[in-house]
């Protein structure tokens, strides 16, 4: 039997950072809403990231003040969301003959601390190496450097953080789904999305919302087939994951000698060090983004630039690359390119759609409010912006302060290994009670997979955080895939086999 062809308010096409901001909002304001995802959320750009929640420093050099003042403005926005999964770092600026000079850094900095209504996180300030132990982990000849604010986000949770709570205030949220065919007439699109079972469900929407990132031209072809859709540059950024490199829980900031930069960041709970990233025009498949040899050779160069104990290939433990779709603004140098988003919005010759363009994850909040403020048009009644004043889930937390809150959780859970409760608290934030569900000892939590990954904590997975494969665990809701063995990862393939997934 055919299913019903589905109403929705709005299709949003793209389960990324950007499509689940969307969503979430719109739903917010009252439409109906349905979000659909070719592949899991976040599996793309929105989980290969650097990890940070910032203003972007180096975007002052461009003159791009208004990205970097509505970026700062947002980090302690995001920071009070969501201080489970984001929260403050402190980043060390090393000053090297031959770079930026130390007195346009300083005002750099100044600027920074200035524009965005900084309340929660400390300033810049100077360190010297006969004062700080920061500097122990660097070649001799640095003996000075400034040190600043910004924030460490795991990328991947705040995507389905937003898709969830899209989800409890009423909107579908369909992953494994591609948006196939798009049809336009005078009020409204028709869709075929092809559903995980090999089904066409067929929808009815209003508006689209084109939030497919690397592959929004493609979208937008499907939509507007004939006309010409080129205004996407794919950008390549890498990553490698290292052995342990430093002690202490901040970052470091280097400059490269070819101007541009790169960060060295304590990952996995400091158990590893995280040190990225590259940016080189791409064209090739967007669904298997790897990093180069050069890009490699390139990131322990730079990086051996600054330590004294040298980065050697046999150091690295994983690596990472991801597609970053920015708006084509015709920029020669791929390193300037806009970061900034751009919504086009075309309501001329039928149904509207909105294509979004480039952006960040910093100001994926303020990219929805514009969505809503483009598209109010078609919906008069439209109610006004909420998600600034919201947790997210898990992140209801009294004033953000995930250290009393842990401390209150480990009174609560003694009986739990410590390293694995505050995962789990650092996943889950307030929502730990969900997902121990009652749990009183070790036996309650079901098979151990490895690694404090427990039966209970993948069925709450798979029941509330849109979890249809083993790799959906290991890599974004979690990242246990860099420490769970093989045969622990084959037992967690059993389980989901013998549930038929």
């Amino acid at each position: 039997m055919a299913r019903a062809t589905e109403k929705y308010d709005l299709l949003i096409v793209g389960g990324g950072i950007n499509g689940a901001g969307i969503a979430r909002d719109a739903v917010g304001r009252g439409l109906k809403v349905l979000l659909v995802e070719k592949d899991d959320l976040a599996q793309h750009t929105s989980s290969s990231s650097t990890k940070l929640i910032h203003g972007g420093l180096r975007y002052l050099e461009h003159y791009d003040f208004a990205l970097v003042r509505k970026a700062l403005a947002e980090r302690e926005v995001l920071l009070r969301a969501a201080p489970h999964i984001i929260w403050p770092m402190r980043f060390v600026l090393p000053h090297q003959k031959g770079q930026r000079p130390a007195w346009l850094v300083r005002i750099g900095l100044f600027l920074y601390d200035h524009m965005g209504g900084r309340k929660l996180l400390p300033p810049t300030k100077v360190l010297r190496r006969k004062s700080s132990k920061k500097f122990d982990p660097l070649k001799p000849e640095l003996k000075f450097a400034f040190e600043y604010s910004d924030c460490w986000v795991d990328d991947a949770r705040l995507v389905v953080l937003n898709a969830i709570d899209a989800a409890e205030r009423g909107a579908d949220v369909w992953t494994q789904s591609k948006c196939v065919s798009l049809t336009r007439s005078d009020s409204q699109w028709q869709a075929d999305i092809a559903r995980p079972d090999g089904q066409i469900q067929k929808v009815e929407a209003r508006i689209v919302i084109n939030a497919a990132g690397p592959w929004v031209d493609d979208v937008a072809k499907i939509a507007q087939p004939g006309r010409n859709m080129q205004h996407v540059r794919l950008v390549k950024g890498s990553h490698i994951i290292i052995e342990k490199k430093f002690e202490g829980s901040h970052s470091y900031f280097f400059q490269n000698g070819d101007g541009r930069i790169m960060f060295a960041i304590p990952y996995q709970e400091g158990r590893l060090t995280l040190i990225g990233t590259t940016d080189e025009p791409y064209t090739a498949d967007k669904d298997k983004v790897e990093i180069s040899e050069a890009e490699i050779d390139y990131l322990i160069s730079g990086a051996n630039e600054y330590f004294k104990e040298a980065i050697v290939r046999e150091d690295i433990v994983s690596t990472y690359s991801g597609v970053r779709p920015l708006y084509d603004d015709q920029n020669e140098n791929v390193s300037e390119v806009t970061r900034d988003y751009v919504l086009a919005y075309e309501k001329e010759g039928g149904a509207p759609i909105l294509s979004v363009f480039g952006g960040k994850i910093t100001t994926y909040r303020t990219l929805a409010e514009g969505v809503m403020k483009t598209i109010s048009d078609a919906f008069p009644n439209l109610s006004a912006d909420w998600t600034k004043e919201q947790s997210l889930p898990g992140g209801d937390i009294p004033n953000a302060d995930f250290e009393a809150f842990g401390m209150r959780m480990r009174a609560q859970y003694g009986w739990m290994e410590q390293n694995v409760l505050r995962r789990m608290l650092r996943c889950y934030g307030s929502r730990i009670d969900r997902v121990l569900n009652g749990a009183s000892s070790i036996a309650d939590l079901g098979q151990h997979f490895g690694e404090g990954l427990y039966a209970k904590e993948v069925e709450y997975l798979v029941e509330h955080e849109f979890v249809t494969r083993v790799e959906d665990v290991l890599w974004r809701r979690s990242k246990l895939g860099l420490r769970m063995n093989e045969a622990q990862q084959i037992e967690l393939q059993n389980w989901f086999s013998s549930k038929g997934m």
